[in-house]
């Protein structure tokens, strides 16, 4: 084991800042965390979100119209190439995020 990290008592300087978990075969794994939204966004594969910590309200398109989802602590989402989206935390929240490493 390399290393033990208590999310719960992960911050940032910024909101969106993260810690590089690991990269797994062209994937990063990373933990943010925020207290700020995000910006809408397409990625260019696949993202795993996990909500650790807090919730966050997460706002996408789904045939033209925004629809909202909201994530408490154990909730995954997918958003799949080419969904568009965007989190809006509710408070504090912590976030582990798998997907294409360099992916916006």
């Amino acid at each position: 084991m390399r290393f033990h990290l208590d999310a719960k008592s992960f911050t940032a300087s910024k909101a969106w800042g993260a810690r590089d978990i690991a990269e797994i075969e062209g994937a990063s794994v990373r933990l943010h965390w925020t207290d700020q939204p995000y910006v809408w966004h397409v990625n260019d594969g696949s993202e795993v979100f996990v909500v650790l910590d807090g919730a966050v309200d997460m706002h996408y398109r789904k045939d033209g119209t925004e629809m909202i989802q909201r994530l408490g602590p154990g909730d995954i989402m997918l958003a799949e190439n080419g969904d568009e989206h965007v989190a809006h935390p509710v408070g504090e929240a912590r976030i582990l995020v798998v997907e294409k490493k360099g992916s916006v």
